[in-house]
């Protein structure tokens, strides 16, 4: 079962709405003029029910199918927020907002899911419920989480739910998935190391937090390579390095880090959350100062479902062909809030040789919309069948 010929037909139309949504990018939940062009598009295609408001800024549409004899109700989720990013990619129809940029495809998920919607409303044929879920601020805000503790699931009678996400390096439209753990948790931490400062030429009277941080810096390596587990996925990266002073002869009083620990289950991240603190606050003891350690928890791991992954692959395989097994990704990925709630799977469409995701010179490739299109559409005809 190829690409839906539908979807061909409409490429360049859906391809017009996907440009438009990069030319005007909207950071997290701000995603005003994308979630009223998303509404007005889905009551033109003649949904059964628009909402709009849903987790702020979100969209929920409504498709009933020619008959309702199951009872089920399919969720398909598409994300639409870009990033604060600088666009270098020199299209026409670049982002005319400064500092805002669609580096990861957002859009394109976007425009796919109105695609499909636009084919589910007009054909109906499915024995069912079709939910249509545009979610804003993926990226850092926890859009996902907002809109399932909105109501998302009960109030839509939602049963299984699924996403999916472009990649670059791989085939325009082919696909790739995995079972079980896929994308990490993303947990952050911010130290502020606390010491004495004075003259640079007198370290002796100063408890140098300079050297208390750089030895924090490296100490907490030893997460990944002294207390986890050699077979598990973790990754803690220290990424920020701030002191108040600016002088070249001046030992500071505090110095803050900051960075991010990747876990891939319930232990590693547990682990990490009580190892980062511990690690901080000895380095800091042993050379005399303090630390304060704001630990964050951000986005859990996302778990695809056994049985909707299997399903999932047997219909990417069906509209291109073939379906890889997909590695680890140890980015996250906040619908792992909708999988939490309920049942459903996460796949990867192939977007060519682009630039990676969240890079200036990235972009969306039209090309992989009628596969990413015609994907949606089969979730539902097979899992729904009329």
């Amino acid at each position: 079962m190829p690409v839906k010929n539908r979807f061909a037909e409409l490429l360049p139309e859906i391809t017009e709405w996907r440009r438009d949504i990069h030319e005007n990018p909207e950071i997290l939940f701000e995603t005003h003029r994308t979630s009223a062009l998303v509404a007005e598009k889905l009551k033109a295609f003649g949904c059964d029910e628009v909402v709009e408001g849903i987790g702020r800024t979100g969209v929920v549409a409504v498709i009933k199918g020619k008959s309702n004899k199951s009872g089920k109700t399919i969720g398909l989720r598409a994300d639409m927020d870009a990033l604060p990013i600088l666009e270098a990619t020199g299209l026409d129809y670049a982002s005319k907002t400064p500092g805002a940029m669609h580096a990861c495809g957002h859009d394109g998920h976007t425009a796919m899911l109105l695609g499909a919607a636009k084919y589910l409303s007009e054909t109906r044929n499915f024995d069912g419920t079709v939910v249509v879920i545009f979610q804003p601020a993926e990226e850092g805000g926890g859009g996902g989480r907002e809109m399932c503790e909105d109501g998302l699931m009960d109030r839509w009678s939602i049963d299984e739910v699924y996403g999916m996400h472009n990649w670059p390096g791989k085939p325009v439209g082919s696909f790739s998935i995995r079972a079980g753990a896929f994308f990490a948790a993303t947990d952050t931490f911010e130290v502020t190391m606390k010491g004495l400062g004075g003259h640079a030429a007198k370290p002796h009277e100063t408890v140098d937090t300079t050297v208390m941080a750089s030895n924090a810096v490296l100490a907490l390596q030893t997460l990944v390579s002294r207390n986890a587990d050699p077979v598990q996925n973790i990754v803690c990266s220290v990424t920020s390095f701030e002191t108040e002073s600016k002088a070249f002869n001046v030992i500071p009083e505090t110095v803050t880090i900051k960075g991010t620990v990747r876990t891939m289950s319930t232990e590693m991240r547990d682990l990490a959350a009580k190892r980062v603190p511990e690690i901080c606050e000895g380095v800091a003891a042993t050379f005399g100062g303090s630390a304060e350690v704001n630990y964050m928890k951000g986005y859990p791991v996302m778990v695809n479902h056994e049985e909707q992954t299997e399903f999932a692959a047997s219909v990417a395989t069906k509209v291109s062909g073939a379906c890889e097994e997909a590695p680890l990704v140890m980015g996250g990925e906040d619908f792992a809030y909708l999988l939490e709630e309920r049942p459903g799977a996460y796949i990867l469409v192939g977007n060519g040789d682009t630039a990676m995701v969240h890079h200036p010179e990235y972009n969306f490739n039209d090309e992989a919309i009628p596969a990413g299109c015609s994907w949606w559409a089969e979730i539902v005809e097979q899992r729904l069948p009329s």
